[in-house]
């Protein structure tokens, strides 16, 4: 079923400035996902100008309520409550966002979507590709509009890295490869966080950091068809939060390998791990092909190196890179000078622009912005994985 276009119900025919339509933001969770969020949405409309809407910062949600009070008058917002359903029914709210642990994101996505909201969920989607595919079913039927944040995709080089694909500068892709690597949980004192409990996490580090590479190797390098996966829980017990003189069980990956088959005849590697002394938030891409090469660090992401057979002469010193920082490069142009570098919390800036285009301006998210769509397919090759690394054998995938 195509998106239809759904009416607003606050911003209908109600401006603030001039000719710019004010559209109700309602945020489920107030911590990490939360600021991100919120900062991004009060940006927005001064970078991207004259932006698509400004954002009213209408409702916050979060359950300890003397926290999200707090949360609410520090970011902005209008009004706090601790029951998500207070935000779904609230008339003035046209875009919920969804910063919630996973196992939150059923229930409210597929209520805010019979309720006439358009969502921005963060990833990953869901615990798995069932839960997933419910939401999906939901949002399609609703006829809303839906964006899952892999907000990696909206990274300048990175839409470059494709364009560049797209145009047939890497001729035949042999290649892709991806780590994604940190330290955090290295410690085995390090409490039972919720992101290491199946019951909320769905699984562990192929969702928490897995997803965003498998999301970048299907936007790169278009749909795998099977993988083989590796998986390994290195610390099994760990203190409780609530209480650290008792343990529980750890039930869910630490770090996973894996390799990966390509639709094109591709194929790749992917890793990903929250052991790796040294490593804060490091992801790596890189991708081969009959005519040139390209990677980029996510840690240092205003840069693209690229190699190219007809450009770079054989004798020349391997890649080259370039600062993807110009007025023409993607989503630049409303930035900074050349030169002067954006960082991790301006994706979410292109995130907060892109969903209010596609809610005000009745446009499409994909293929350059992840959908719900996205999330599913991306939660079904995670399910595959931890199945591969079950059965120790290379599985299809099936959506």
């Amino acid at each position: 079923m195509a998106e239809k276009e759904v009416g607003f119900t606050s911003m209908a025919a109600k401006t603030r400035a001039g000719d710019i339509p004010e559209v109700g933001i309602g945020m489920l969770g107030y911590a990490f996902m939360g600021k991100a969020h919120s900062n991004a949405f009060k940006q927005m409309p001064y970078i991207f100008w004259p932006p698509p809407a400004r954002a009213r910062l209408v409702k916050i949600c979060g359950r300890n309520e003397d926290a999200v009070k707090e949360e609410a008058s520090r970011y902005g917002y209008e009004e706090y409550c601790t029951d998500w359903k207070d935000l779904l029914n609230d008339d003035r709210i046209d875009i919920v966002v969804n910063g919630t642990p996973p196992d939150v994101h059923l229930k409210s996505c597929i209520e805010a979507a019979e309720a006439g909201k358009h969502i921005l969920c963060e990833k990953p989607l869901a615990r798995n590709g069932e839960e997933a595919r419910q939401m999906l079913d939901a949002v399609k039927k609703a006829g809303v509009k839906h964006l899952c944040n892999f907000n990696y995709r909206m990274i300048p080089a990175v839409v470059l890295a494709r364009n560049y694909i797209e145009q047939g500068k890497l001729g035949r892709i042999y290649h892709f490869r991806a780590r994604y690597l940190q330290e955090w949980i290295t410690d085995p004192e390090f409490p039972l966080v919720w992101r290491l409990q199946k019951k909320i996490a769905g699984n562990g580090v192929i969702g928490c950091l897995g997803s965003h590479i498998i999301d970048l190797a299907r936007f790169l390098c278009g749909e795998p068809t099977a993988v083989a996966g590796a998986t390994k829980t290195f610390i099994e017990e760990r203190p409780l939060a609530e209480d650290p003189s008792k343990r529980g069980t750890v039930d869910v990956d630490d770090a996973f390998a894996a390799t990966i088959e390509f639709e094109n005849g591709a194929i790749g590697t992917l890793e990903a791990s929250r052991f790796c002394l040294g490593r804060k938030n490091y992801g790596a891409i890189e991708v081969n092909g009959s005519e040139g090469s390209l990677y980029l660090d996510l840690e240092n992401m205003n840069f693209l190196h690229v190699y190219f057979k007809d450009e770079d002469p054989a004798d020349a010193v391997g890649f080259r890179a370039i600062d993807v920082t110009e007025a023409f490069h993607p989503y630049i142009e409303s930035w900074w000078p050349h030169g002067h570098i954006i960082g991790w919390e301006n994706t979410f800036v292109h995130s907060a622009w892109n969903m209010m285009n596609a809610v005000v301006n009745n446009k499409e998210l994909s293929p350059m912005v992840a959908t719900f769509e996205d999330g599913y397919r991306c939660a079904v090759i995670c399910d595959t994985i931890l199945k591969s690394a079950e059965t120790e054998k290379k599985e299809k995938i099936r959506y």
